[in-house]
This record gives C-alpha cells, sequence and structure tokens, in this order.
C-alpha cells in the first residue's frame, strides 16, 4: 500500500493531528519537504507533504494565506505540516481556514516531533513500499515464466498478467488480430483496439501507447526487436499501473518477446523447407515432397490447393514491407483456424500455397478488396505501399506446375487491369477483350488503322465504319449494307478500297481476326 496522510497521522511517534481536509487523508505522499519560502511553488514537483514555521509569512493575514494556500494546492502539494510552539504556539486561524476552502490537508505539527523525523517516517515508508512493489514483481515474474513454460503458454500467462494488475490483458499476432484474452470477456475489449495496434506497429520496435479512458486505461505495447513489431500486449487496467504491476508487465513483455523470436526463428527454418517443398512440387516431384513435409503440412499437399503470388503494384516502392505484411496476415489467419499455409518469400515477390476455401486465401482476398475499397475513395491509381497478387484456379500436387503458371498469368493481367487481385478462373469466365488494354496493343491498333482514319478525314468515304460493320455481320453484305443504309454493291467497292489502301485481303481469315481486334482494341468503349 503507497504511503499516505492517513497513515503518517496514525503514526503513534509523529503525534500529528489534523485541523483541516479530513476527506482527504486518503492521498498518496511522495515526499516531505521542508520550505520557510513566501512561494515555494517552483521547487514542488506534485505530490509532497509541505512543513513549514511560517517563519517569513504572516500566518494570521487571511488573504495572504488564501493565496499562499491556493498556490500550494495548485502545484500539486497533497498537505501541509506546520509545526507549533516555534513561531506560533498554535495553528492561525487565518490558515486553518484558507486550507479549509481548498479542501487541502492541514496537518498540526507538536513541538516534540521535529521535520526530521517526519521526513524519517515518509522515506522509511517510501522505501518499505518500495520493497514490497519489488519483492512482488519477482514473485510475478516467476508466476508468469512458469506459465509462460507450461502447455498453455501465452493463454497461461496471460491469465497472471491479468490476476496481477487487477484487470485484464490480451495478446495481438503481427496483423493485429486478437489471438489470446483473460478474462474471456476482454476479447471483446481487445478487438475494438486493433486500430490503435495497427498504429502502434507503424513505429519501430519497442513502442508502447496509452489509450483510453480514467476508468479504463489500456496500455499498448509491442512486441519483437526487430523494426516491425512481431504483435502486441494491450493491458487494461481501471487506474495507471503501480510499481509491482509494471514489474509484471514488463516481464510479460520480455517473456512474450522471447517466445515470439524464438516462434520466428522456427518460422525462418519452416521457410527454408517450404521453399525446398514448393521447387518439389513445381518440378513435379509431389510424392516426395508430401514424405518431406508431410508432418508438417499435412493435408494441404494433398488437394484442393491456390497458388499465389504477390508483387509490389509499383516496382521497387511496396517492396519487403509490403509483402512482409501480406506474409503475417496469411499466417496469422491460417493459425486463427488451425490449417496449414506454405508462405515462400522470394527477392521481390511472394509465393503462398494454401487450402482452397480457407481463411489465407480469404486473407488475401479480404486485403485487395479494402486496398481497391480505398483506392476508389483516394485516387485511381496504385500507391506506393500497394500490391498486385494473381491467384491460380484450385489444384492439387500434380498440377502444382500449372497453378504457378496459372497464377503468374493472373498477376501479369492484374498487373495490366491495376487491379489487386485476379483469380485465374476470372480470365477464363470473361471475355479477351479486355485483356488487350494495354498500351503497347492500342498503338499496334492504331498503326493497322492509320491508313484508314487518314483516308475518312479527307471526307472520301466512311471506310473504318463500313469495315466494322462487315465484320461485325461476318461478311455478310446485304445484313452489313442495311446496318450502314448503303446499296450492297456500294459496300462491297468500300471494301476492295480497304484492302488497295491496306495492302491486305480480307478473304484471309488471320486478317480479319487483326483488323477486328483492332477495331476493339482501339474502340473508347
Amino acid at each position: 500500500m503507497p504511503l499516505t496522510l492517513a497513515s503518517l497521522v496514525q503514526h503513534s511517534a509523529l503525534k500529528l493531528s489534523v485541523r483541516a481536509g479530513e476527506g482527504r487523508l486518503d492521498t498518496p505522499v511522495r515526499w516531505a519537504h521542508v520550505s520557510e519560502l513566501a512561494d515555494p511553488v517552483p521547487y514542488m514537483e506534485g505530490g509532497e507533504l509541505l512543513l513549514i514555521t511560517a517563519m517569513k509569512l504572516d500566518a494570521e493575514d487571511p488573504e495572504e494565506m488564501r493565496r499562499y494556500v491556493r498556490r500550494l494546492s495548485a502545484a500539486g502539494v497533497v498537505g501541509i505540516g506546520f509545526a507549533i510552539g516555534v513561531n506560533y504556539d498554535a495553528v492561525p486561524d487565518a490558515l486553518v481556514e484558507a486550507a479549509r476552502e481548498a479542501d487541502l490537508p492541514l496537518l498540526e505539527v507538536p513541538r516534540r516531533t521535529p521535520f526530521l523525523a517526519i521526513s524519517k517516517a515518509v522515506s522509511a515508508a517510501l522505501a518499505a513500499d518500495q520493497y514490497r512493489a519489488v519483492t512482488a514483481g519477482f514473485e510475478a515474474q516467476r508466476e508468469l515464466t512458469r506459465a509462460a513454460l507450461s502447455s498453455d503458454g501465452p493463454a497461461e500467462l496471460l491469465a497472471k498478467l491479468a490476476s496481477h494488475v487487477h484487470g485484464w490483458a490480451a495478446l495481438y499476432d503481427a496483423s493485429g488480430q486478437v489471438v489470446a484474452a483473460a478474462p474471456d470477456w476482454a476479447a471483446r475489449r481487445a478487438a475494438r483496439l486493433t486500430p490503435d495496434v495497427e498504429r502502434l506497429r507503424e513505429r519501430p520496435a519497442p513502442a508502447s501507447a496509452v489509450v483510453g479512458g480514467s476508468d479504463d486505461r489500456v496500455e499498448l505495447q509491442s512486441l519483437g526487436t526487430g523494426r516491425r513489431g512481431r504483435g502486441a500486449l494491450a493491458v487494461g487496467t481501471g487506474a495507471p499501473l503501480g510499481t509491482a504491476e509494471r514489474y509484471a508487465v514488463h516481464s510479460a513483455v520480455a517473456l512474450l518477446t522471447l517466445t515470439t523470436e524464438r516462434s520466428r526463428s522456427l518460422h525462418d527454418a519452416e521457410s527454408r523447407l517450404g521453399a525446398a517443398v514448393l521447387r518439389m512440387l513445381l518440378a513435379g516431384e509431389a510424392e516426395h515432397a508430401q514424405e518431406v513435409a508431410a508432418d508438417l503440412y499435412g493435408g494441404l499437399l494433398q488437394a484442393p490447393f491456390r497458388l499465389v503470388v504477390a508483387e509490389a503494384a509499383l516496382p521497387g516502392t511496396a517492396g519487403p514491407e509490403g509483402l512482409a505484411q501480406l506474409a503475417d496476415t496469411v499466417e496469422s489467419a491460417a493459425a486463427r483456424t488451425g490449417e496449414a499455409v506454405l508462405v515462400v518469400p522470394e527477392p521481390g515477390r511472394l509465393v503462398v500455397l494454401a487450402a482452397d476455401g480457407g481463411a489465407a486465401v480469404q486473407a488475401v482476398a479480404d486485403q485487395a478488396e479494402a486496398q481497391e475499397s480505398r483506392r476508389g475513395r483516394e485516387s485511381s491509381g496504385p500507391e506506393p505501399d500497394e500490391l498486385v497478387v494473381g491467384m491460380s484456379a484450385p489444384a492439387g500436387p500434380a498440377g502444382a506446375g500449372t497453378a504457378f503458371t496459372q497464377a503468374d498469368q493472373a498477376l501479369a493481367v492484374a498487373r495490366r487491369r491495376g487491379r489487386p487481385l485476379v483469380e485465374h478462373e476470372d480470365l477464363a469466365a470473361g471475355s479477351v477483350l479486355p485483356l488487350l488494354a494495354d498500351d503497347a496493343v492500342r498503338a499496334f491498333a492504331d498503326g493497322t488503322l492509320r491508313a484508314l482514319r487518314e483516308h475518312d478525314a479527307t471526307g472520301r468515304g466512311d471506310l473504318e465504319a463500313s469495315l466494322q460493320a462487315w465484320l461485325s455481320r461476318h461478311g455478310q453484305w446485304d445484313a452489313a449494307a442495311a446496318d450502314l443504309g448503303v446499296h450492297r454493291h456500294t459496300l462491297r467497292y468500300r471494301m476492295r478500297r480497304v484492302e488497295e489502301i491496306l495492302g491486305r485481303s480480307l478473304d484471309d481469315p488471320d486478317v480479319r481476326m487483326e483488323l477486328w481486334l483492332a477495331l476493339k482494341a482501339s474502340s473508347p468503349a
């Protein structure tokens, strides 16, 4: 328990009596300080019991005492100790009234009690309280260490920590999602702090922040030793943490960071194994891959799965940071549902093999949707921190090579279209024409049709429109002429002029295909 004015009043050797502020004796005392200055405020830090004899004060002047007491109260002084029998035989009424008006505790110090005795009592009590806090902190550290080594690991540690701080505790993964909380009801409260945790992740570790109000104070601590935090710890209490509670929180942060970094080392080893397994699958050695990593990846290497390839939307901008964030998001989503996922970082890209319809695939889709939503609100082009992703169709181990090719193809289309995510299945379901939305294709189309357009610009016939109508009607003269509102002989003449100007025969199906695609690629629609 911290030292309070009430503790000093109850100290039998000091013989202090209360003259004012009886209702505020439970205020903690940080120190006892002697000052006879008329204005000691510049030398106060707050929390002091000020001991005076009024050597330089007119303690019988009501107005002067009001000003004096108000200044002390505003500076955070918790009480006044007035020694009688030195300059005044009794505590002056003006000082008593001023203390009562300000509701500032006023203690009468008898002549036989030296100020030094009060200072020693305060110092001894503070030292004892500090010793109790340190002892409690070491005990908490032992309990938290045992909890961290138990089978329940972080969950048991959070339960012990919540008990020590008389509040609640929650653990977040690298993506900002709650992975454990104690007590159970705290998970809902912790989930509302995800935006604050995401902001904390943007700062180099270690970092901390305090959020919430006075009745629900939450302290956030990042976990990890690198530039990017590997998670976060939230501790919610009804008041600021005391010394013992602070020791407990620091111990929990150290233990969770150690656990996180150890997990990261294992994760790096798994990543190297995952890269080897992926190479086996792409080389058509599915059976060998299953023999090597069946225990680690289980049913993931059976079927069906999806292959995902991600790169920076603007090459050289998002880099490792954006790809690492996507890797964390995918792995965290898979961990929450207990599914296996294979994540392979490569220079400038990220390859993911995840169960079809699982949480990891959904996490990729959700992140792409969020990115597209932000782009829709803010701008039409990609931002430096954005990614572009291609996803294969569902495949089994034997089709891993094909799936990788599909993901790469979808990635290329996503980049051309300016989309955050394209699934290979969508390419087969749609039209081929949107795939031609490329500057090189449009340049080819403009070059192919330039001669016709220059001819039409002189007013010597509408050859481009006539060619488009004829091709759209599959070379049917009457139907195309009707669409144009001309005679079929006129249309035949125009098509001969098209052949002469372009130097190509419309009887050649390849020529007709190229001209049709050129017309569509250069169309404003």
